[in-house]
């Protein structure tokens, strides 16, 4: 993994401690071979990590933003933490060209994983293809921003902006597990019902004891293009996908962003072999995932 130091931090490091340079010189080498060290801390996208300040001569605590790419990773801020003092009195290293810069990036991802998933939809299920609902224009997306009352992110913005929505084929959707982009209606109506509920104050009843709603979430992708029982909702808070269910299953374990999801469905597809979660195939034109018992399924090779 390649891992650069943003200029402009470059440049005011040394502003927070002569030895700040050296220290953000050796957290590179450390993110080269552990590029998901840190967490999610800040704006969606936006990785956050410690550096012990006691480690390095005239360096204070930093907090250390980066954002990581396909095979890179970016620097961007750091900030100089001091336990005694209060937040407002902290010393923040603030790029906002910086931040936008990060925003493009994520934005232009989503498109190219996006479309390497409907080039090779178009090429080899035609069926599939066809089900996916042209994108949404602004008015529609602003719409459905006043419904949800929470900003739709960029990055979820731009995927809308090229498909809104799988109607899929013979129940099932384009994307691993059978799953499927829901529609912008359903969206909605599923946060609305999962808001009233929580905000009715109703027991989380058995079958939804691991997803208690929260407003930060936006459901994306949903069992079934007709069946909402469970999917995935984009945390607009953290930048990562979870996973809601009215069953009695627990989250999983690996955190993606729509980023690395989309990325990782359109390897499966260019490249069977890298399947991990679900084989992809083929029946009568449509992409079918994981589908060995049924008759006209046929896995894609390679």
């Amino acid at each position: 993994m390649y891992v650069e130091i943003s200029p402009r931090l470059r440049e005011a490091a040394t502003g927070l401690g002569a030895g700040v340079p050296y220290a953000l010189k050796v957290l590179a080498g450390r993110l080269a071979e552990e590029p998901e060290l840190g967490r999610p801390m800040g704006p969606p996208g936006v990785l956050t990590v410690m550096v012990d300040g006691d480690l390095f001569e005239e360096c204070p605590t930093l907090a250390v933003d980066y954002v990581r790419g396909p095979d890179r990773i970016e620097i961007r801020q750091a900030t100089s933490t001091r336990a005694a003092a209060p937040a407002r009195s902290r010393e923040r290293l603030v790029d906002p060209a910086a931040e936008a810069e990060a925003e493009a990036l994520t934005v232009r991802e989503v498109k190219d994983a996006w479309q390497r998933v409907t080039r090779w939809l178009g090429r080899r299920a035609s069926a599939s293809y066809e089900a996916l609902r042209p994108g949404a224009g602004p008015a529609a997306l602003a719409a459905l921003e006043r419904d949800l009352g929470t900003p739709i992110p960029p990055a979820l913005r731009a995927l809308w902006s090229l498909t809104a929505g799988d109607d899929g084929v013979g129940g099932r959707g384009c994307l691993p597990g059978n799953r499927a982009l829901m529609t912008l209606d359903a969206v909605a109506e599923s946060y609305r019902h999962r808001m009233g509920a929580r905000g009715a104050h109703r027991p989380e009843p058995e079958y939804d004891r691991f997803t208690a709603w929260q407003a930060t979430w936006i459901p994306v992708i949903s069992l079934a293009p007709a069946d909402g029982t469970s999917g995935l909702y984009l945390d607009t808070a953290t930048g990562f996908l979870g996973g809601w269910s009215r069953y009695s299953e627990p989250p999983a374990d690996e955190l993606d962003t729509l980023v690395t999801y989309l990325e990782e469905v359109a390897d499966m597809l260019e490249a069977p072999a890298l399947a991990t979660r679900d084989r992809p195939g083929l029946r009568d034109g449509a992409l079918v995932w994981s589908g060995e018992a049924e008759d006209g399924w046929h896995p894609l090779a390679g």
